[in-house]
């Protein structure tokens, strides 16, 4: 026996069936005033037809005239007929929201006063509400050098700590500080230049750059030239191992990071091997790229108004280029007068070429992370950005200043 379809009527079934009626005119079809709804059992039913467009309403019969439209009812009752709120004949007390009253504007000053205070319980992380008596959160101003300056200055007194301390209680703790921030260095630089594409071997360069180092402190500055020429063969044949892909955009790489850290920071590692007063040279050269950092950036946010090189390092002015350079001038005048008897005149144009040379190489590296399209070389110096940022300009000053000393203090022995 045959079981019968459920879907076999005539009425069309699923989404093929017509839609309802609309209980209100379709304004945005045929446009056409609003009409009252007609009286009867179902507005929504059977006697939809009040609802219905003008052209469609005539074959529906037309519902009473309302002798109260919109107006109030009577004091003395209902509309003559029995007729309710709605011009039916349904009792009132169907509709009980006829019988509410309006709502009036009423003065609140006697109301208790409301607060905008949080709930109880811990708020969720963000921005705290603001109050009366609580003025809303704002975000600390930034520093015109676009940097936090207490992170920088703390910071910086680290660095300087970690230098100063072992270079006059325990020479060889210096060279092991060199060598740890030259290996730190090869690796942000070689972290940098993945975003153009290339891919320097990083252990040969790493091993090359901290033997480029004791060579220059053992053996002077012929081991060194001599360490540069075997990282860079070195990484060439570690390359190798990686097959052509690539292979001149690599080694181009790698042989600007170990010319520009290790090479460069071995002269640091030959003042310092200077007999007698290698600590003194270095300091001397440090504290004249101290002062022109400090004072550039004192002139710079003071009077800075005239960029120095705008498509590269934005930030700088040529008022703070006169600040870096009198500031080193004068304080190496003053310093090499003192530890070495050196006449102020050569001191001060000591102090102006480490001045030049550091402002040099921090352009340098800023030219390097425009072209990168990076803004620091990483994040391990809060303040500073990464190491490279803080040695782009001693790497410049430290050649600049073995040269200028060998000339003024010569080295006995």
């Amino acid at each position: 026996m045959s079981h019968p379809d459920p879907y076999g009527s005539t009425e069309p079934r699923g989404w093929d069936r017509p839609a309802p009626a609309l209980p209100w005119p379709e304004t945005d079809l045929e446009p056409g005033p609003w009409q009252r709804p007609a009286p009867g059992p179902d507005a929504f039913g059977a006697d939809a037809g009040a609802y219905a467009r003008p052209a469609e309403r005539e074959t529906y019969a037309r519902p009473p005239a309302d002798p109260y439209p919109g107006g109030p009812w009577p004091a003395d009752g209902p509309p003559p007929g029995g007729r309710g709120p709605r011009g039916d004949d349904r009792p009132e007390d169907e509709f009980p929201t006829a019988q509410i009253a309006p709502v009036r504007d009423e003065p609140t000053g006697h109301l208790p006063e409301v607060r905008d205070e949080p709930p109880s319980g811990r708020r969720a992380r963000g921005r705290r509400r603001a109050s009366a008596e609580r003025p809303p959160t704002t975000a600390p101003p930034a520093s015109k050098a676009g940097r936090n300056l207490p992170a920088a200055i703390g910071v910086g007194l680290g660095l300087g700590a970690a230098i100063v301390v072992p270079l006059f209680f325990f020479l060889p703790a210096f060279l092991a500080v060199l060598a740890a921030a030259v290996a730190i260095g090869i690796w942000e630089m070689a972290r940098a230049v993945r975003r153009s594409g290339a891919h320097p071997p990083l252990v040969p360069l790493v091993a090359g750059g901290v033997i480029m180092i004791g060579l220059a402190w053992f053996a002077g500055p012929d081991a060194l030239c001599l360490g540069l020429l075997v990282t860079v063969l070195g990484t060439m044949i570690w390359r190798l191992g990686d097959g052509p892909g690539n292979y001149q955009r690599d080694l181009t790489a790698a042989t600007l990071i170990v010319v520009y850290v290790p090479f460069l920071a071995g002269f640091a590692a030959l003042l310092a091997a200077a007999p007698d007063d290698g600590h003194l040279r270095v300091l001397v050269t440090l504290v004249a790229v101290v002062l022109s950092d400090t004072g550039g950036y004192a002139a710079g946010v003071a009077f800075g108004k005239r960029p120095m090189a705008p498509k590269i390092s934005p930030k700088k002015s040529w008022e703070g280029f006169a600040g870096s350079v009198t500031a080193a001038a004068v304080g190496s005048a003053l310093l090499l007068w003192l530890l070495f008897d050196v006449a102020p005149w050569w001191g001060a144009l000591f102090g102006v070429a480490i001045s030049c040379a550091a402002v040099l190489g921090d352009l340098a590296e800023s030219m390097i992370k425009r072209d990168l399209g990076v803004k620091d070389m990483s994040n391990l110096l809060p303040g500073h950005g990464g190491l490279m940022d803080r040695l782009d300009s001693i790497l410049f000053a430290v050649p600049t200043a073995y040269l200028l000393l060998a000339v003024f203090v010569p080295v006995v022995g």
